[in-house]
């Protein structure tokens, strides 16, 4: 049973990708693609700008940090001069602090850094792929539409394309049944001389037809005795 199950499926499958390949256009599958790519690309570069964005606001933090060690460093130095040691002290212990801050928020920077430039190296090869498939898209498009128009054309040269079957097929209808009507025509003029069929179109009864039919016959004889005699005197002269 499950043999025969998985059979069906497989014969579905085939019937159901037979459809859709008759059914696919390769122009809007290609174009379709190409779609598919540029919103790909387009993310890439929405993620460079998101790291780009990031890599900023790190840097802008950096710089105020930096700002602030050096006004510690400032402030240390004028609790020396006033002989405030304590007071340097716990200046230089904040700057320390900062310093941390600061050492891995350029460590941030610079996995921020390297994470841009291979974005930015990944969208490059990834821009010129889909450039190179535009290109090979729009040449198979091409090549698509001049062999359609090559099978048209020759389909409606040879009648072998599903129209002029159509077409070829009606003038064979018409053709069979005008040799039917005038076979048909044939045998009723046929049947109409040799008197099986009576023509009611014409006048007279069947006496009147056998009458003329005989009037018709002593017509012919005079004619054909008149023909003897004329030949009978060119011949004596």
């Amino acid at each position: 049973m499950a043999g025969l199950m998985a059979r069906a499926s497989e014969i579905t499958q085939a019937k159901v990708s037979k459809l859709l390949d008759r059914a696919e256009n390769p122009e809007e599958t290609l174009d379709y693609s190409y779609e598919q790519q540029l919103v790909q690309l387009q993310n890439v570069k929405r993620g460079i700008a998101d790291v780009t964005t990031a890599k900023k606001r790190l840097e802008l933090e950096d710089a105020s940090l930096q700002q602030q060690l050096a006004k510690l460093d400032g402030q240390a130095k004028q609790a020396l001069q006033a002989n405030r040691e304590d007071l340097a002290r716990e200046a230089l212990t904040r700057k320390a602090t900062l310093q941390q801050q600061v050492a891995s928020l350029q460590q941030q920077e610079q996995q921020l850094a390297d994470q841009e430039q291979k974005l930015i190296a990944g969208e490059q090869a990834l821009s010129a792929k889909v450039e190179a498939f535009r290109s090979q898209k729009e040449v198979i498009k091409a090549q698509y539409s001049a062999a359609e128009a090559q099978v048209k054309v020759g389909e409606a040269a040879t009648g072998i394309g599903e129209h002029m079957q159509d077409v070829g097929l009606a003038i064979q209808r018409a053709q069979d049944k005008t040799e039917e009507m005038q076979a048909r025509a044939g045998a009723i003029d046929e049947l109409t001389s040799s008197g099986a069929l009576e023509d009611f179109t014409s006048q007279g009864d069947d006496l009147d037809r056998q009458l003329a039919q005989v009037s018709a016959g002593s017509q012919v004889d005079d004619e054909l005795a008149q023909m003897k005699k004329e030949l009978g005197q060119g011949g004596a002269q």
